[in-house]
C-alpha cells in the first residue's frame, strides 16, 4: 500500500506545483502587459502632437486643421457690452418690431459724456450730440472718438462705414472747426472709398459738410487729402 501511494502523491504535488508555476507565469505576463501599456502611454503623452494639444502654438489658431467649428470660440466683449454689464450705462434697449431704440434712466442733458459718446451706438450717439452742452462736453474727447470713427470707416462692413460717416458729420456739426486738427486721420479712408460708385455720392455730401461747418481751414486739409475735391464755395 506504500508504494501504491507514494506516486500518487508525487502526482498530485507535481500537479500542485505546476499550477503554481502557471498561476506565477500567468501573473508575470499581467505585470509585463501593464508596465508596456505604461510605457506606450507615457511615451504617448510626451509626444510632440500631445504636447501640441495641451500647449496650444498661436499658429494654430490660423491652421484651420486645428480649429474645431463646434467648440466655443473665447470673444472679447465690445467696450459697449463691458461698460453696460457693469451698469456704467444709464440706458436700456427696447426692443420694437422694426427698429430699437434707447430708453435713457435720466435725461440725456445731465450724463457725463466720458466715456458714453465713445461707446455708444449710433441711436445714443445721435442723442447725446443733440443735447444743449454738447459743443462743450465732445470737444474734449475728440481725441478719443476719432480712432473709434476711423475703425468704422475702415471696417469692409457697409453698414458699419455707414453708420461710421453718419456719426463723422454729427461731429463735425457739433464741434466745428475743433474738428479739423483731426481731419487727416480719417480722410484717407474716405478717399479709398470714393473709388466706389455706390459711395462716391455719400461721401462727397459728407465731405461739403465738413468744409461747411469746419471753415476755410477744413478746405486746404481735405484738397491735401482728396485733390479731386469741389468746394461748395466753387
Amino acid at each position: 500500500m506504500q508504494k501504491s501511494g507514494c506516486p500518487a502523491g508525487e502526482e498530485l504535488r507535481s500537479r500542485v506545483t505546476g499550477n503554481c508555476d502557471q498561476r506565477t507565469s500567468v501573473a508575470a505576463q499581467i505585470r509585463q502587459r501593464t508596465a508596456v501599456q505604461r510605457s506606450r502611454s507615457t511615451s504617448s503623452a510626451s509626444s510632440p502632437e500631445a504636447l501640441r494639444k495641451l500647449h496650444p502654438r498661436p499658429s494654430d489658431k490660423l491652421n484651420p486643421k486645428t480649429i474645431n467649428p463646434f467648440g466655443e470660440q473665447s470673444r472679447a466683449p465690445s467696450a459697449f457690452a463691458a461698460i453696460y454689464s457693469k451698469g456704467g450705462i444709464p440706458c436700456r434697449l427696447v426692443h420694437g418690431s422694426v427698429k430699437h431704440r434707447l430708453q435713457w434712466e435720466c435725461p440725456p442733458e445731465n450724463l457725463p459724456f466720458d466715456p458714453l459718446l465713445i461707446t455708444l451706438a449710433e441711436e445714443g450717439f445721435r442723442e447725446l450730440l443733440l443735447v444743449r452742452d454738447a459743443p462743450e462736453k465732445a470737444t474734449p474727447l475728440l481725441p478719443r472718438l476719432i480712432p473709434v470713427l476711423k475703425a468704422a470707416l475702415v471696417h469692409s462692413d457697409d453698414g458699419v462705414f455707414e453708420r461710421g460717416l453718419s456719426a463723422l458729420v454729427q461731429l463735425s456739426i457739433v464741434v466745428g472747426p475743433s474738428l479739423n486738427d483731426y481731419l487727416k486721420h480719417v480722410l484717407t479712408s474716405l478717399s479709398k472709398r470714393l473709388m466706389d460708385k455706390k459711395f462716391k455720392e455719400p461721401i462727397t455730401s459728407a465731405l461739403q459738410k465738413l468744409e461747411q461747418h469746419g471753415g476755410s481751414g477744413s478746405l486746404i486739409i481735405i484738397k491735401s487729402k482728396i485733390p479731386t475735391y469741389c468746394s461748395i464755395c466753387c
